[in-house]
Parts: C-alpha cells; structure tokens; sequence
C-alpha cells in the first residue's frame, strides 16, 4: 500500500512516529512548561493528521467492500465476524 502525504508532507507513518517521540519526551519531566505547552500543540496538530488519514483509509475501505459486494459492506467485509456465522 503506497504511504499517502498529508498537505504538510508528512505521512501516516511519519506523523505517529513524531507523535511518540513527543510524547517520550513529555512524559520524561524535563521539559519547561513553555516547551511542553509548544509540544503539546504540536502533538495535537500531529493527532488530527493521524485522525483524518485513519478516516480516508476506513472510507476508502468501506468504498472497496460496496464494490465488492455491490451493495452495503457486510460485517465480514470489514474484519469483523457476522452474527450467526459459525466460528
């Protein structure tokens, strides 16, 4: 699957592994509070890239197994077991 790019360059990926490493470095107690209040807004500009790019995938997902199907995308279509199925 291609890494798609966000408007600011940055994909999926990239932008989770910015979010960790943000977080690690909050989470160590060393930053002052202006830098952690910058961090902060940083991580949250990260999340919503994340957010959004995990919702294009979910949609995009759900656009194939209607076109699989024809119609509505089954419980099973989406990795998900269907009531009544058998195990």
């Amino acid at each position: 699957m291609a890494k798609t790019e966000s408007p600011n360059g940055l994909t999926f990926e990239e932008a989770f592994r910015k979010l960790q490493e943000i977080v690690a470095r909050m989470e160590s107690g060393d930053l002052p509070l202006e830098e952690l209040l910058e961090r902060y807004e940083e991580g949250m500009q990260l999340v919503k890239i994340c957010s959004d790019k995990l919702s294009l995938a979910e949609q995009k997902i759900t656009v194939l197994a209607q076109g699989a199907n024809g119609g509505e995308p089954t419980a099973g279509d989406l990795g998900e077991e269907e009531p009544g199925a058998p195990r």
